[in-house]
């Protein structure tokens, strides 16, 4: 108790004296970097959800194929969540002579709780978005079903027995699917007329929504509370299309290890920090034990101070950050929209953590060879503590680290493989920095200033190896922030470029096939026709679908359905084989899986499937697993058979094509032209994964500012480091005759052989952790940029060479007198 006290009184002395504040403001700068970047990335991915739940129109949805209980509206009023129903079912509309199939979407009046609908009054209308569905009697139709019944808005309709009059053009609601399966253009009415035309009785092939929405809380109470029966299930974001959840999935990764190397440099910064604090306290600690302080006594106080600066320092950095994150939604309001979500506390509770935990990982080992300084330092000046010993030092160091990266991005993938490829970078710049500081006698035939820079370098040993590692720890993040803003971010957008497809061809039937590709290659330059086979998963290694218990809800919906099946003869552009082989030619029973689909069904490499394909059965052995690039928005399957196994089975065809907004009449004569083909209209969708990449672009350059300054902070800290040796042999050097000249010429060839082998490093880090992400994480290609080397180089000569001069220059130019006086 007694040390703790001590401590505690002498935390203000401290603060006045200057010595920690060094500390203080190197972890109010991690807690502000962290709490910013955790605010605003908080708000942007609130944002980002509440987006991707247009795909859904709500935030979660109750389906069946039998009417909902009224007892889960019940409960979703009692957890204070918005409603809204839906019922659809497939159609003939009449208009007159003509006649088309559509589906039919009842709604409710409070239809959709999230996004809007878009509405015009004609072809060449604008769209203008509504917050109302149609009125009873009247009806909103997709212009496709118009062409196909080659009527106008204002014609009147007839479905079943009830007659509805067009009052405008349906051309977007945020849950219009696109999931190749056999859709037919959209008639939208009011749920009252559902019951007036009479389609809907007992054996009716309809589908039943129950749409939510509200507050996180309160969803997942409702997830937690009800009572599904058979057939019905849950559906959120996490189970919606996956041209959208891949999207906002990668997107969140993006924003993550942005987040992360953020983290990384701020803990450097911290621990050169902490190592410093712990050098300018062995005088103090030395007269301490002088006069009767114990190793517990020292060790309670240092550490109690610690607390208190620790608590200051993130209070004031949660304050920096909160500011920080106003002042970039305030700028970037036209971008990111002024309506984003407030901030929960999550990032604040972490900030808080993540200071106590970047100090114990950083500063506890310091602090405990500080309270080894031996008593007689105050004496002899060059009697040291020993050493707390590698292993502690380096387990504590890469303990904290990876506590804070595991508590900052929950994404254990992406942590890891983070995690071990800057171990690696670290022990080269280990390594370097130790062939650095033995080949420093070699380099000696210079000039006075060159011998006396490379003599620095040798001469400090420990110290060269650990600013070789924080120089380049720092550039390397920043390095490796620069290649996923300029690279791996940018060929993410690439692979939706301006002319991605926009329309779906679907239920193009074998004798229109070629017509369909003559029109296409016409029209729109081509496009390629893709089988697709509809069929049922019956049997996984001999045991019925019905007997298994899947966790996964996607892998319920999937065996409660019929599915897609395709084949090909080589995989996909955006298709790539991550386990198991491709199929030679041949006629062997095998199948491709999706890979995170085969996660959902349990699926491994040998697993045997059947399934029933219009009556028959086909059985295939899983002999690869791939993953499927969704957000290209061109056909893909989570299951893929060899063409052999599968061309006597019935098919239809599916297409992809760009639609220019010139070339839509050309679409409305294909359906004319062609009318069994349905075309499904991705533009919104498109729409909504451009936002995605958009907002997560954006949070990738706001926090490149933020490592940017805390990489600025670890070269001043590094510098820092030795600035008391470095005065003292300045101080020394001009009383034997030495000009100022020399001995500043000397501080930059250092650093500046310091920073060279700081930034090739550095840039051979960045490179290969940016190649190890893109192809673990983010399932993208990589390309080596040698440019990055180039600024590597250029980085560590000028950045710490300058920075190293700028820093030390005072120390060089301070009067020797005044300096050996006080030694």
């Amino acid at each position: 108790m007694k040390g703790l006290a001590f401590g505690l009184t002498q935390v203000r002395r401290e603060f006045k004296s200057g010595e920690v504040r060094v500390l203080a403001a190197a972890l109010a700068l991690a807690v502000a970097a962290m709490t910013a970047v955790g605010f605003f990335t908080d708000r942007v991915a609130q944002g980002v959800q509440a987006r991707s739940a247009e795909v859904l129109a709500a935030d979660l949805v109750v389906g069946s194929n039998r009417p909902i209980p009224a007892e889960h509206e019940a409960l979703a009023a009692e957890l204070g969540l918005a409603t809204a129903r839906t019922t659809s079912f497939p159609s003939v509309v009449l208009a007159g002579d003509d006649s088309a199939l559509a589906d039919i979407e009842g709604v409710s009046a409070n239809y959709p709780l999230r996004g809007a609908l878009k509405v015009s009054r004609g072809l060449e209308a604008e769209s203008e978005t509504v917050r109302e569905v149609p009125p009873p009697g009247e009806a909103w139709a997709d212009p496709r079903l118009l062409a196909r019944l080659d009527a106008q808005v204002g014609a009147t309709v007839r479905v079943g027995r009830a007659e509805l009059e067009i009052s405008r053009l349906l051309d977007y609601r945020p849950d219009q699917g696109f999931s190749f399966a056999e859709l037919a253009p959209t008639l939208l009415i009011n749920e009252a007329d559902v019951v007036a035309s009479g389609l809907v009785a007992p054996g009716s092939r309809v589908s039943y929504r129950l749409l939510l929405a509200g507050d996180g809380r309160a969803l997942q109470a409702f997830r937690d509370r009800v009572m599904l029966g058979t057939g019905e299930r849950l559906r959120g974001i996490d189970t919606a299309q996956p041209e959208i959840g891949n999207a906002v999935e990668r997107a969140g990764r993006f924003i993550g290890l942005a987040s992360l190397v953020s983290a990384l440099i701020a803990a450097v910064a911290v621990a050169m920090a902490a190592r410093r604090f712990a050098s300018r306290r062995m005088d103090t600690v030395a007269l301490m034990k002088c006069v009767g302080a114990s190793r517990r006594f020292v060790l309670t106080a240092m550490l109690a101070q610690l607390a208190v600066v620790g608590l200051a320092a993130s209070l004031l950095g949660l304050g920096l950050g909160w500011a920080a994150q106003e002042g970039l939604v305030f700028i970037l309001a036209d971008l990111v929209g002024d309506e984003l979500p407030a901030p929960t506390l999550a990032p604040a509770v972490g900030g808080l953590l993540l200071a106590f935990v970047v100090l114990g990982g950083f500063a506890l080992v310091p602090i405990i060879e500080l309270c080894r300084t031996p008593p007689g330092r105050v004496l002899r000046r060059d009697m040291l503590p020993p050493a707390a010993g590698p292993l502690l030092v380096y387990g504590a160091a890469i303990g904290g680290g990876l506590a804070l990266l595991a508590w900052q991005v929950r994404d254990a993938v992406l942590v890891g493989w983070l995690a071990l490829g800057t171990a690696a970078v670290m022990l080269g710049l280990a390594a370097g920095g130790w062939l650095l500081v033995k080949g420093a006698s070699r380099l000696r035939g210079g000039g006075g200033a060159w011998r006396y820079g490379m003599a620095n370098v040798g001469r400090r040993g420990t110290d060269s190896i650990v600013q070789v590692g924080a120089f380049g720890i720092g550039l390397m993040v920043l390095l490796l922030l620069t290649l996923v803003r300029t690279g791996l971010l940018e060929q993410w957008q690439d692979t939706l470029p301006a002319d991605a497809p926009n329309r779906f061809l679907i239920n193009i039937q074998p004798h229109e096939a070629e017509g369909v590709r003559e029109f296409l290659a016409e029209r729109f330059g081509g496009g390629e026709l893709v089988p697709l086979i509809r069929a049922r998963l019956t049997e996984i290694n001999g045991e019925p679908v019905e007997e298994i218990e899947f966790a996964s809800p996607r892998a319920e919906s999937f065996i409660d359905r019929e599915s897609n099946l395709s084949w090909a003869s080589e995989p996909a552009p955006d298709n790539r084989v991550v386990a198991g082989r491709w199929w030679p030619l041949g006629d062997e029973s095998e199948v491709s899986v999706e890979v995170d689909f085969a996660r959902d069904l349990g699926l491994e490499l040998g697993d045997w499937l059947v399934f029933d394909v219009a009556g028959e059965r086909l059985e295939a052995k899983v002999t690869s697993l791939r993953t499927v690039q969704w957000d290209t928005f061109k056909p893909n399957f989570f299951m893929v058979f060899p063409p052999q196994l599968m061309e006597d089975f019935p098919r239809t065809y599916i297409s992809s094509i760009y639609v220019d907004r010139s070339l839509r009449g050309d679409v409305l004569e294909l359906v004319r032209s062609h009318p069994s083909v349905t075309v499904i209209d991705l533009e919104a969708a498109i729409e909504q994964v451009r936002d995605v990449m958009g907002q997560a672009s954006l949070a990738v350059q706001y926090v490149f500012l933020f490592a940017l300054g805390a990489g600025l902070l670890v070269m001043l800290a590094v510098v820092q480091s030795t600035r008391e040796e470095r005065l003292y042999e300045s101080a020394m050097l001009r009383t034997l005759g030495a000009r100022k000249r020399v001995v500043l010429a000397g501080v930059a060839v250092e650093f500046a052989a310091l920073g060279v082998i700081s930034g090739v490093l550095a840039a051979a880090g960045a490179s290969g952790v940016a190649w190890l992400l893109a192809r673990r994480v983010f399932q993208l290609e990589f390309a080596f940029d040698p440019m990055i080397w180039v600024a590597g180089l250029l980085a560590g000569l000028f950045v710490v060479g300058g920075t190293g001069v700028l820093a030390t220059r005072t120390v060089v130019t301070h009067p020797p007198a005044n300096v050996l006086r006080g030694y």
